[in-house]
């Protein structure tokens, strides 16, 4: 027999894409996919639990196959979990190197707080693919602000939209008229008529036809006003097509501002009335200039004390009972306005409201149009000059909780929170460290979230039991001094180490004073499920156990414990 048979080596079977798409809504919870049989279903059901709450129901459509836990499928499935806790209504799929985020916020708000959350907390080696999407905003006025400037750069300082299609039109004629660069209209409910894209195209075309000046929609209210110096023919020329071609149900009031006059001497004449509100970038607010009389004055004082602080608001404004009317509303208009700002300046005259400054909300531009527009009516005139920085922002802007517990951590080494020999009270300095920490705590830190331990530690004198003792008092006193001032202490525990973890030899006096301490620390989520089973397995096998009095004491013994 002559075998000339070939048979090909078998091939190793690929193990399958383990994943799990997790279903989050009002009605409860719901898994399905395929996970590695060696995982614990029931623990797993368990962890959802403790992350979303309990009395949520869980639907379990898992499968399994017997094939190894991949790599990174731990830490994504923690970050999975984290992602489901922090929201309501979302759909979470986990892979081992990918997790998919599919959520509804409650507002642009919540919507850019999440994804900057999310995009934090990701692992090193998972890729995060989100996508939260907020309801349309309800835009009370429906505005939109569209300027070209003395230098020819056009923008939009509010821009609005009732379809996808709209907004395409409304920046299609905003680059037609010189606009460059991004921008975009906010999509949203409240459009005042169907024809608002048709308007909005006529006007921005008919301020670039003029060559600049800027146009504003408040509602069906359109107020077009150009540049000073704009020749009057050519003004008149293209106010009257667009009023001859604008839909029905706006109105429009134009306006062509005067040129300074110059006197002989080659200076201008002296200006209009001012009032004039500055806001440093440390929260100082200065208001000067005129207010129409003592009712006005106080009005204002504590309009600008309710939204800086009466601390923050230095008042230096003069009288004049000959200002025009609508004064007091054109200036508390220009404070709300100021508000928005981080820092920056509101300057109020009679014909003319000019906001300069920066801010860390990226919508205030719109905001600030939408609120002078509802305010000061038709055809009135106002330039916006405000900038967004990033770093201002108090959502780009958020610490890591990296950060945050190494703040704590310097605060404590700079001044130690220390004891009395044998005592767990505070007192001393460790007043002061225990209110910085709690500042810091109380600050941009709440608003991130982590988990903290506090550690406290003793030297080797006395007895390990003791020690032990002493130090959960300690931490446990720590602890409660950050909740009497009142800070969320849901994600911070206190343990005791006693003298189990010293730091420097306790066989000198040095040493043993080092090793005296209390220590923060940022603990991981795979730390705090471990901690959490660990506890719950004690507590198990203490319940098999009958209550012993041996190895305890006589009453009358007494023992010093470590400092």
């Amino acid at each position: 027999m002559i075998d000339k048979i070939e048979v090909e080596p078998a091939k190793p079977i690929t193990a399958p894409k383990f994943s799990i798409e997790i279903l989050r809504n009002d009605d409860g919870i719901s898994m399905i996919g395929l996970i590695p049989a060696e995982i614990d279903r029931d623990d797993f059901a368990g962890r959802i639990t403790k992350a979303v709450g309990q009395g949520v129901g869980i639907t379990d459509l898992l499968e399994t196959a017997d094939y190894p836990v991949p790599d990174g499928w731990d830490s994504a499935v923690e970050f999975g979990l984290y992602a489901l806790k922090a929201l309501p209504r979302s759909k979470v799929s986990i892979a081992a190197d990918r997790v998919a985020v599919t959520a509804i916020s409650s507002s642009g708000a919540e919507k850019r707080k999440l994804e900057t959350m999310l995009a934090r907390q990701a692992p090193d080696g998972v890729q995060l693919v989100v996508d939260i999407t907020a309801p349309r905003p309800v835009i009370t006025p429906f505005t939109l602000r569209f300027l070209i400037d003395e230098n020819g750069t056009a923008r939009f300082d509010a821009c609005s939209a009732d379809t996808e299609q709209s907004r395409r039109r409304i920046l299609s004629a905003a680059r037609a008229a010189g606009l460059e660069g991004q921008a975009d209209c906010v999509l949203g409910l409240g459009v005042p008529t169907p024809d608002w894209a048709d308007a909005a195209e006529q006007a921005i075309a008919a301020v670039g036809a003029l060559g600049g000046g800027a146009v504003t929609f408040s509602d069906a209210d359109i107020s077009l006003v150009a540049l000073a110096g704009t020749s009057q023919s050519d003004f008149d020329r293209v106010v009257g097509e667009l009023e001859s071609n604008l839909p029905e149900v706006f109105s429009l009031a134009s306006k062509l501002p005067e040129q300074v006059k110059v006197d002989g001497t080659g200076e201008a004449d002296q200006g209009p009335p001012e009032f004039v509100a500055t806001r440093s970038p440390e929260g100082r607010v200065a208001l000067r200039g005129r207010v129409t009389n003592e009712q006005v004055r106080e009005a204002v004082k504590s309009f600008a004390q309710a939204s800086f602080g009466s601390e923050a608001v230095y008042l230096a404004t003069r009288l004049d009972p000959d200002l025009p009317d609508g004064w007091p509303i054109r200036v508390l208009a220009g404070l709300t306005a100021l508000g928005q700002l981080n820092n920056g300046t509101v300057v109020v005259q009679p014909a003319y409201i000019e906001v300069r400054g920066q801010t860390g909300n990226s919508d205030a531009k719109a905001e600030i149009a939408r609120h002078l527009a509802e305010k000061l009516g038709e055809g009135a005139h106002y330039e916006i000059a405000v900038t967004y920085q990033a770093q201002l922002d108090p959502l780009a802007d958020l610490p890591t909780p990296e950060q945050c517990v190494a703040k704590v951590v310097a605060i404590n080494e700079a001044t130690k929170i220390t004891f009395e020999p044998s005592s767990t009270e505070i007192t001393g300095p460790a007043i002061g460290v225990m209110d910085k920490i709690a500042e810091v705590l109380k600050g941009k830190c709440s608003e991130v979230d982590f988990a903290m331990e506090i550690g406290g530690h003793t030297d080797s004198q006395g007895r390990e039991q003791m020690n032990q003792q002493l130090s959960q008092q300690r931490a446990d006193a720590v602890l409660n001094a950050l909740m009497n001032r009142r800070v969320l202490t849901s994600n911070i525990t206190a343990t005791g180490y006693g003298e189990e973890i010293p730091i420097a030899d306790n066989e000198t006096e040095e040493g043993r004073e080092a090793n005296r301490r209390i220590e923060f620390t940022l603990v991981s989520a795979d730390a705090v499920r471990e901690a959490e089973e660990a506890g719950a397995a004690a507590s198990d096998e203490a319940e098999g156990e009958n209550p012993s009095n041996d190895g305890i004491e006589e009453e009358g013994e007494a023992e010093t414990a470590g400092e």
